[in-house]
């Protein structure tokens, strides 16, 4: 089968298209004949060892994904030869089969394209527990995204609305912010052009978030932590813009707030049925549109290197798309 290979650790264009054998699932794995694949900006960072997670190599990017289930494993039950499915397998997803615990499958509703299903697991799936079980999120509360035009802020716009929080998205140009609009943000600010901490202090009447989406860490995070409310809750999601940001502590004691930390990969180790709880929710909620689960390019699985050296650029409006 057709496999794209990290076989040293670099840029995007260091990765090789390669013929491999079509591997056999262990105990409690399923082989699933691929349909579509979804990167993330992490791929861009495992393939250069930059990320926490260090495959060994040879291995392919790629953590999320949509097919039909081709082969069970040893000790695999409730699932069917020929069901459509998507799932994460952490990486070596961009490939023309993948193998995944079955544990971390989900069941694709009719009606919603392997391109969409193929999305969900990571930024989505990040965010409703980000918003849920983390930030315990309450309707009418004012909820900020940071870099909310990429693939996890444009889901925790759309998932903050479904869950009926006020939201303001941030981002560092008109086109994304016009983007986040269109996908259901109620407030933009500009943060390339605007005074953020000041901003958020206008649209909030003075009184601060009551829950921060934090992607993106760098020069960001110290004013966006000073705009918190009274017991607002900081969650922390990641470091898009490359520097893990020092907070003083002084200001969560002078607010009464929280930083909150977002590892989603541990959580659903941890709790398997509820990722699995979370993700037939989120399929659904994509399939009848509450979602759009908005795919911003498909590239063919030979161009992942160019799929995602755009990503890389930031140039992603939304999720990155390879098939077969």
């Amino acid at each position: 089968m057709k496999a794209v290979l990290a076989r040293t650790l670099g840029p995007p264009e260091n990765l090789e298209i390669a013929d491999i054998p079509v591997p056999e699932p262990g105990p409690g794995e399923v082989r699933v004949d691929l349909r579509a694949a979804a990167l993330n900006f992490f791929d861009t960072l495992i393939i250069q060892g930059k990320y926490q997670v260090k495959p060994e190599l040879p291995f392919s990017p790629g953590a999320e994904f949509c097919g039909v289930i081709a082969a069970l494993g040893p000790g695999v039950e409730g699932w069917q030869i020929g069901e459509r499915v998507s799932g994460y397998c952490g990486y070596n997803g961009a490939r023309e089969a993948v193998i995944a615990s079955a544990e971390r499958l989900a069941r694709v509703p009719d009606g919603l394209s392997d391109e969409k299903a193929a999305g969900l697991q990571v930024t989505y799936g990040t965010t409703i527990h980000a918003l849920v079980d983390r930030a315990q999120i309450r309707k009418g509360e004012t909820l900020v995204v940071l870099g909310a035009a990429g693939g996890t802020g444009i889901a925790a716009v759309e998932v903050g609305k479904a869950l009926g929080a006020r939201v303001i998205a941030c981002a560092s140009s008109p086109e994304k912010l016009a983007f986040a609009r269109q996908c259901g943000a109620d407030e933009v600010v500009d943060y390339a052009q605007e005074n953020l901490r000041e901003r958020l202090r206008d649209l909030t009447d003075g009184k601060g978030v009551d829950v921060l989406y934090d992607p993106v860490g760098g020069d960001l995070a110290e004013p966006a932590v000073r705009s918190m409310g009274w017991g607002g809750r900081y969650l922390v999601i990641g470091f898009a813009a490359g520097e893990i940001p020092r907070i003083p502590i002084n200001l969560l004691l002078l607010k009464g707030c929280d930083i909150r930390g977002v590892f989603w990969g541990a959580y659903c180790k941890r709790d398997p049925r509820g990722q699995a709880a979370h993700m037939e929710r989120l399929l659904q909620w994509a399939a009848d549109g509450v979602i759009s689960a908005h795919v911003d390019k498909v590239f063919p699985l030979d161009e992942t290197p160019q799929a995602l050296a755009y990503i890389a650029a930031r140039k992603a409006l939304g999720k990155i798309v390879v098939t077969p």
